[in-house]
């Protein structure tokens, strides 16, 4: 059975297989590679005597918390440097919270704006709602003609 396929029977005993990994955290296989090789994991996967990785329920969980940091923008070199400060061990708690808390600013700002472009898109809806409604609607928006 190929390390795609969903792994082999140590995988079972011992961890997780990276298909079973790629299936609970949604990531492809391809990231799973991608992850490892930028250095974004806390520790070194670890394989069996096949070749084949084998991943713990914590980098499960690792894995999840860095699909978030990546989907609410957090660059790569940021989580690698997260990861990192992790790696190190204890004494760098305040540079991790500064990263975090940074992050969740720029987070919160994103929010901000698009809770602005939001609020005139629901304008826009409401209006078209209204004149729908009305019978108003021909020539909302019209392009005019040039003279």
């Amino acid at each position: 059975m190929s390390e795609d396929a969903g792994g082999s029977p140590d995988a079972d005993v011992d961890g997780l297989s990276i298909g079973r990994v790629a299936e609970a955290t949604g990531l492809s296989v391809h990231a799973l590679r991608f992850f490892e090789r930028e250095g974004l994991f806390l520790r070194e996967i670890p394989r069996t005597s096949g070749g084949r990785r084998v991943y713990a329920r914590t980098d499960v969980d690792w894995l999840i918390l860095c699909g978030r940091l990546r989907l609410s923008g957090m660059p790569i070199a940021t989580i690698r440097e997260f990861a990192a400060l992790i790696r190190s061990g204890p004494g760098n708690e305040r540079e991790r919270l500064a990263l975090l808390q940074e992050h969740e600013r720029d987070v919160r700002a994103k929010l901000d704006e698009l809770n602005a472009c939001l609020e005139v898109i629901h304008g826009k809806v409401v209006t078209y709602e209204q004149h729908l409604n009305d019978g108003t609607a021909a020539g909302l928006w019209a392009p005019q003609p040039t003279r």
